[in-house]
């Protein structure tokens, strides 16, 4: 309706989403909590030592299952982008790299001309590599090509 200029893009905050700071925020408030309440009914004068103790390792799993996170699902994705794909069916089709990365990039929703300024070449050039990446594929349309790719393990 409106040309694309006018179109209001989701600005997103920096950091962690506004859920996750109100559950964050939560946990605190309630551990602050339960800490007022160890002090007022005197079990920290009775185990003072314990409580601690218990506190900190509770403190440091929550840290180590957030910090396992982080650095799994980076490490994870760090796999898949290294890792080409499924050389056997590619070199069997005769897909080249630069053809395996158009297909990457059409896989993820990119236009011609977007994947065409992201690999500094000739929106012409990626007509040509989609045309030899359907017929190498088998397919008719490009959602077709993609579907095909996922099976054979070219893409993810």
């Amino acid at each position: 309706m409106f040309p694309e200029i006018f179109r209001r893009k989701k600005k997103s905050l920096p950091g962690a989403p506004l859920g996750q700071l109100l559950i964050y925020g939560g946990l605190l408030a309630a551990g602050a909590l339960v800490l007022q309440w160890l002090d007022l009914t005197g079990m920290t004068r009775q185990h003072p030592m314990e409580i601690q103790i218990t506190l900190l390792a509770v403190l440091f799993l929550g840290l180590g299952i957030w910090v396992g996170a982080r650095v799994f699902a980076s490490h994870g994705t760090k796999e898949a982008d290294a890792e080409p794909g499924n050389p056997k069916a590619q070199a069997a089709l005769g897909i080249s790299a630069r053809e395996l990365e158009v297909l990457e990039l059409l896989a993820s929703g990119l236009s011609n001309k977007e994947i065409a300024r992201k690999l500094n070449i000739s929106p012409n050039t990626i007509k040509t590599h989609i045309t030899r990446l359907l017929e190498k594929l088998d397919a008719s349309r490009r959602t077709e090509a993609i579907a095909r790719a996922r099976e054979l393990g070219l893409i993810h």
